[in-house]
Formats: structure tokens, sequence, C-alpha cells
């Protein structure tokens, strides 16, 4: 396995045949608490690992024992000016827009507490992992702001308008359980389990086509919001880009002489 710092509060580690990588939010002293320096690293990893063909699946974890993230650092927040502020928004963006454009799949691995942008981040991921001790929430407007991580539109997308809308307003934190009833997270598992799962879920992705894994999600986000007809235009579009491709002739060529595909990746 190997590792590369990206700032000092993003890692990230390679693992084993380098297709699976680890984002591995790394500022334990403050929680993950994302300040304008942790969210330029993670921008900036999400720009390398998006850029890395041999990268088939991305999984986001935490290094600190009791949460994944807790959000945004009100700290650095509170010092800021106006000016600043507007100056720190296209920052702050770029670390959630970073996550939510990764080109290959994506699994957070949930602990503790992922409150505000933390939970934004997750959210952003294909899929989300939790074990039993997590707790989450969109706690915005009981500080005098919105989920401006994507959370207004991530949210409702996957647990339907009304429900979205009363977790927002109510700012309330959702323990693991209910979390797994109402489809904020996606995997439930035992505590301390989560980021063993996500990242066995993760080189089970990755085993299969680098060139269909990339065409599948694009397909899959592009179509969100779309009416059917142009959804299936979507897929048309995406299907003719892996019809040709070497590693469609791999895989039927694998499939029929019964052995493991050797994916040339284009």
């Amino acid at each position: 396995m190997s590792e590369e710092r990206f700032g000092e509060f993003v890692l990230v580690r390679r693992h084993e045949d380098g297709h699976v990588a680890e984002l591995a939010l790394d500022r334990p002293k403050a929680m993950n608490a994302v300040s304008s320096e942790m969210a330029r690293s993670i921008g900036a990893a999400c720009a390398a690992l998006g850029e890395d063909r041999d990268v088939r699946v991305v999984v986001v974890t935490s290094t600190h024992e009791r949460a994944f993230c807790v959000g945004a650092d009100l700290k650095e927040r509170n010092s800021l000016t106006d000016a600043e502020l507007v100056r720190q928004r296209p920052v702050a963006r770029g670390a959630y827009t970073g996550v939510l454009e990764l080109p290959v799949p994506t699994v957070a691995a949930v602990h503790g507490f992922a409150l505000g942008g933390g939970f934004e981040l997750a959210l952003a991921c294909d899929v989300i992992v939790a074990d039993r001790t997590a707790v989450v929430g969109l706690p915005e407007v009981s500080v005098g702001v919105i989920p401006g991580g994507g959370g207004t539109q991530l949210l409702p997308r996957r647990v339907g308008a009304a429900r979205a809308a009363e977790l927002i307003f109510t700012a309330r934190r959702v323990e693991a359980a209910e979390a797994s009833e109402l489809g904020l997270v996606d995997v439930l598992v035992e505590a301390g389990r989560d980021r063993e799962e996500a990242l066995a879920l993760a080189a089970r992705m990755g085993a299969n086509s680098p060139v269909g894994l990339r065409a599948a999600k694009r397909a899959l986000r592009l179509g969100q919001g779309l009416d059917l007809r142009a959804g299936l235009e979507v897929e048309d579009a995406a299907w003719r880009a892996v019809a040709f491709s070497g590693d469609r002739a791999e895989g039927v060529a694998a499939f029929n002489e019964k052995r493991a595909p050797r994916w040339p990746g284009e």
C-alpha cells in the first residue's frame, strides 16, 4: 500500500494493485472539521484521483475514532469577514464537488459523527457504508445557514422531498438504525467495521471493467432528474462509449474462455 499526503489534513492510500484508493480525512484534533486548507486538500486529492486511470474506486474514510467529519470549521468561519467568506465559498464548494464529480464509483465509510458538511461529503458518494456508532444530520439551519455542500439537492434525491425537508428544517441528528431505515445510509455494519466493509465493497467493484465502471457512473449521474426518454438517450450514449472498447472485447473473451478478465482499461 502506498500513501500520498495532500496538505496536512488529507491522506490518499492506494491499496494492493492500486485499483482502490482511499481518501482519508485526517484532521483528528478538530474531528475533521473542514477548514479552508482542508477543503483545498480534498479538492486537490480528488482532482489527482480523477485523473489516475489506474484508480477504479475511491473510498472516503476518517482517521478519527469518534467522527467521520463534523462539518465546516465554524471557529474559522467565525473569524472571517463578509468579504473573506465570499472568497472562501468557492474553496469550500471545491471539496464537495470534488468528491461528487469523481468519475469512478465512490464509497463513504462512516462512523461516529457525520454532520453538516461531513454528511454532505458522504452524500456526494455513490454508496454510504455506516457502522452502528454513526450519527448523521444536516443541522445548518440551527446556526443560521443552510446545507451548502450539496445537501439540499442530494438528500431529497435519496429520501424524497418531504423527508429531506423534515430532516433539514428540524436540524435533527439521526442515529445509525434510523438512518438505515430512512435510506440516509445504504449499508449498516457492526461498530468498528465501516472502513473494512467499505474497502471490501470497493474491491468487489474494482474487479470490474474500469471503462464500464466510469461509463455506468456517468449514465447514472447524468440521467438523474431526466424524464425516461432523455435518460435512455444518456444510457445509449454511455453504451456506445463502451461497446467498442478493449474492455468489452476482453470481457466477452474472458467469459467465453471461462477465465478472469485482464482489463486493458481502454
